[in-house]
């Protein structure tokens, strides 16, 4: 799974993805490697993956990946080359989903480029430097098309007209996400790579005294939960301060932190849930001694496809899938166990997997 990271310049984009990286370096519950300076790998925590590894006596653990992408220089004019915009626009196009980090504190130590905080008008800003880029994209796909369409091409025309939708929605400064299309025109708009097609999660930043005073639904963060709500967007409170200390301690001393603010979970992992979530993803296990390993599938997928995570041959030879729920196995406390009381099942190719399938695949190619 990719995510990019964008937002304005001091809203507390860098503090969180910076945060979020150090936390995958430092901590083994989130191994992380740096591909280039502005992409940071961090694995899933799932703990379903220790007991599986109590289970089953397995030598490691394989936990899925996010990627993520810090969409660096974004700015007003962006979409015209002001700031970096125009360098990294084209690594925000292959993720799955943006995080879009705003700025909802005040502090008059920490300069915002517009003179004052106002998350709405810095979504705003940032959606118009997107959507403008996207219809440079489109117009020039559109130009490429119309070649075809002349010539009584009909998919050529099909798809041209979907264009002429999608530009009739940007021109309008509205996201292509906003537009209600069929899944045949949801297909094809995949294929154009627009960024404002994709789902976003608003990540609202808050600071620390807020957390402190209990403050975490300030009047800026209702703004940005209205504004979500009506495009059908996600959103989660941060704070990417606290995040930064966080991702030097261990695990005992982070709780004990979250605990000082009255909190549960760190911003990283509401991050991944929230992420899970707006893409509709899940995941299902593999166990043996070997490894102990957690694959991410969208919810909905049939076996074979499932299988197919793992390996092509798998999907290609697919016969049976032999599953179990993680609750069931853990219950039971033992894979033997597990069979002798009937809780193992063969799953056939129609089988839609579950949250927490543990399976194994029987195939022949």
């Amino acid at each position: 799974m990719k995510l990019g990271i964008v937002g304005l310049p001091n809203v507390g984009k860098s503090t969180l993805f910076n945060a979020i990286t150090q936390a995958g370096a430092e901590s083994a519950n989130y191994p992380f490697c740096t591909i280039e300076p502005n992409v940071g790998v961090v694995s899933v925590p799932d703990e379903r993956l220790d007991k599986l590894q109590e289970i089953y006596n397995s030598k490691k653990q394989v936990h899925t990946a996010i990627e993520f992408y810090d969409i660096a220089g974004l700015v007003k004019g962006a979409s015209n080359g002001e700031g970096l915009g125009n360098k990294f626009l084209s690594h925000i196009r292959e993720v799955e989903s943006i995080v879009h980090v705003v700025r909802c504190f005040e502090d008059e130590n920490i300069v915002h480029v517009d003179g004052s905080v106002d998350p709405i008008r810095d979504i705003e800003t940032i959606n118009l430097e997107l959507i403008l880029s996207d219809l440079e994209v489109l117009e020039r796909r559109m130009e490429k098309a119309l070649k075809l369409v002349r010539s009584g091409d009909k998919v050529a025309k099909e798809q041209y007209s979907i264009m002429e939708k999608i530009k009739v929605q940007l021109e309008a400064n509205k996201p292509a996400r906003t537009l209600e299309l069929t899944d045949d025109e949801q297909n094809f708009v995949k294929g154009l790579f627009l960024i404002t097609s994709k789902p976003v999660l608003y990540a609202a930043n808050l600071s620390e005294n807020d957390l402190a005073e209990g403050n975490i639904e300030n009047d800026f963060v209702k703004k940005v939960r209205a504004f979500a709500e009506a495009e059908n967007s996600g959103v989660i409170t941060v704070c990417a301060r606290l995040e930064e200390e966080l991702s030097g301690l261990e695990e005992e001393e982070k709780a004990e932190l979250l605990g000082e603010y009255g909190l549960s979970e760190s911003g990283l992992d509401k991050l991944i849930k929230a992420s899970y979530k707006l893409l509709g993803l899940m995941s299902y296990l593999t166990a043996g001694v070997q490894e102990v390993r957690a694959w991410t599938i969208k919810i909905g997928t049939k076996a074979p496809a499932a299988a197919g995570k793992i390996h092509s041959d798998i999907e290609r030879g697919f016969i049976r899938a032999e599953v179990i729920s993680y609750d069931k196995l853990v219950e039971c406390g033992s894979e033997s166990v597990a069979k002798e009381k009937g809780h193992y099942r063969l799953e056939g190719k129609e089988y839609i997997m579950q949250d927490g399938d543990v399976v194994n695949f029987r195939f022949n190619v």
